[in-house]
């Protein structure tokens, strides 16, 4: 397989949640992928899923990625309205300043990415958008492709942190889809939010529903300050 060089989160790799989520298509239920090394882009890689139901993505000899089917019981809040969502992302401070610009998911500097700008919602510690996924992003029969969920849950668990605007890199990403998949066209509600921290590491988390609060998908997710 490989990966299309519009997938992109840092210049020249894949994005992270993009990344797990297609390694999640070939697990059954909850998995929790990591990322061992940045994917290339444009290059041949391997995917592969052993008896034991574990996948992983490799360039050549290099183990860039591994998943594996996982129990998980995140709790999610309840969802902010739509208006109030839209409103959250006027606030979206990526828009001002962004270590990443071109990044497929959260980037501003993008006329083909997913758009999910993420802002602080009023009187909650959260972050949140709308995000109405365009109709490439979907299959045949309209829904979503499961992998553009996962990419969707990864930014946002970064921007509801406090380390947010500081660097960071995608380590693990915990995800479940617990609904049927959305359907290209419907006005969505994505959300972040900060878990714990302990010195370079960072957990933040994000969860997406329906216009009307219906939940989604959710995941967990580990960042990692790089080494100074």
């Amino acid at each position: 397989m490989t990966i299309p060089q519009r997938f992109n989160g840092p210049p020249g790799s894949a994005n992270g949640g993009y990344v797990c989520g297609l390694m999640a298509r070939l697990i059954d239920g909850p998995s929790e992928a990591s990322l061992r090394a940045p994917p290339p882009l444009e290059t041949p890689l391997t995917l592969t899923r052993d008896d034991q139901s574990i996948v992983t993505l490799r360039h050549g000899e290099t183990l860039l990625a591994e998943a594996k089917p996982v129990p998980f019981a995140l709790e999610t809040p309840t969802a902010p309205s739509l208006q109030q969502a839209r409103e959250a992302a006027t606030r979206y401070p990526g828009l001002r300043d962004h270590r990443y610009p071109t990044c497929f998911v959260c980037g501003p500097g993008r006329d083909d990415g997913l758009d999910i700008f993420t802002g602080p919602v009023e009187g909650a510690n959260l972050v949140a958008c709308t995000w109405t996924p365009s109709a490439d992003l979907a299959g045949a029969d309209g829904t979503l492709l499961p992998e553009f969920i996962h990419a969707a849950l990864d930014c946002p668990s970064y921007w509801g942190m406090p380390h947010a605007g500081e660097p960071a890199l995608l380590a693990r990403l915990t995800a479940s889809i617990d609904a049927p998949l959305p359907r290209a066209g419907e006005e969505l509600i994505v959300i972040g939010w900060p878990l714990t921290a302990s010195g370079r590491k960072h957990g933040g988390a994000a969860a997406l529903y329906h216009g009307d609060s219906r939940l989604i998908a959710r995941a967990e997710a580990l960042w990692i300050e790089p080494r100074p």
